[in-house]
């Protein structure tokens, strides 16, 4: 069953936190990065930035292949609406893909993974073998992103192995 989940460790990404000022809105900030922002704990696309929601009016913005750049650009678009603080250090992101990574992510985390209730956009802030752990489910692959801070990144991979020999 485990031959059929791809583990992938994501490299060069930027991540910042971002968090929006009293009285700004979700739809405020979406207007300003050209987005439609969806409410709740979901994850929000335009081209090359993602807005993963982690509770109200606060999201990590997340850049897969970013400019050099990128958080003076976001700085400049949103910084008068919300504060921004750069975590592309602090995060290792683990992408979890195949028909058993929604199996994998059950045995850790103490939330419905079921297609009918965390499908492609829903995020969940979490713990997995008590690790603390953003989640987002990116496609209907599915594939999985699932961020950790950085020292806890090999306790995390440990559980992994560990839970991926039992499937």
């Amino acid at each position: 069953m485990a031959e059929a989940l791809l583990i992938e460790e994501r490299t060069g990404f930027a991540l910042a936190t971002v968090m929006a000022r009293k009285g700004v809105t979700d739809d405020e900030i979406g207007l300003l990065l050209e987005m439609t922002l969806a409410s709740g704990p979901r994850c929000s696309q335009a081209e090359n930035l993602a807005l993963i929601g982690t509770g109200p009016g606060t999201w990590l913005a997340h850049c897969p292949a970013p400019p050099s750049d990128w958080l003076p650009a976001l700085q400049a678009r949103i910084g008068a609406y919300a504060a921004l603080v750069d975590q592309s250090g602090s995060y290792v992101i683990f992408r979890l893909s195949g028909p058993t990574a929604r199996t994998l992510l059950q045995r850790g985390a103490s939330i419905d993974f079921d297609p009918s209730v965390f499908g492609p956009g829903s995020v969940a802030v979490t713990v997995i073998a008590h690790i603390g752990a953003v989640i987002w489910q990116s496609d209907d692959r599915p594939s999985f992103e699932v961020a950790i801070f950085r020292s806890f990144a090999s306790s995390f991979r440990h559980w992994l192995d560990v839970t991926i020999a039992a499937l």
